[in-house]
């Protein structure tokens, strides 16, 4: 991992930490966006218009979120994974597809994986802001955390069976 001078009141190794874990989370964001796009691209039934367009509104989301997150880990000194094969090795979400194209199939997987990323964005925040000195990324994550709740509820309640 390459990086820059960056002084800002954190430590090299606590930026380094900071940004390792940052990594993941790009990776994590960008396998969920294609997934997104894959579900959007191949949803299938009787309701493929409102979720064709559900899906676009939501890579939409997570589109400006990898900019964001790549750009915070540029802001530490360091510099962010671009390709595949570097997302693939970093992130924690599986290359998975739905057996079935219908639009019930897609959400629970990306429910899932909203529910993964929370977790661990939940978990990295007080690392971030007690172990490594940083406030900034320990506040920038947990904004990220709330826009993964709020897309994993409207999954929930999408996917809800009675």
């Amino acid at each position: 991992m390459k990086s820059e001078q960056a002084e800002i009141g954190i430590k090299k190794n606590n930026r380094k930490a900071v940004t390792e874990m940052l990594q993941q989370v790009l990776s994590d964001e960008f396998i969920l966006y294609t997934k997104y796009r894959n579900a959007h691209w191949n949803v299938e039934g009787h309701d493929f218009h409102t979720k064709h367009v559900f899906f676009e509104e939501e890579y939409g989301k997570l589109e400006l979120i990898v900019d964001e997150v790549a750009e915070r880990i540029r802001m530490l000194g360091f510099y962010a994974p671009g390709t595949m094969r570097e997302f693939l090795e970093l992130t924690q979400l599986e290359e998975n597809t739905p057996k079935q194209n219908d639009s019930i199939s897609f959400m629970k997987i990306l429910l899932e994986d909203h529910q993964k990323m929370i977790a661990f964005i939940r978990k990295s925040i007080s690392e971030n802001a007690e172990e490594h000195n940083d406030e900034g990324t320990a506040d920038f994550i947990t904004g990220l955390m709330q826009k993964h709740e709020e897309m994993a509820w409207m999954l929930r309640a999408s996917v809800k069976t009675f």
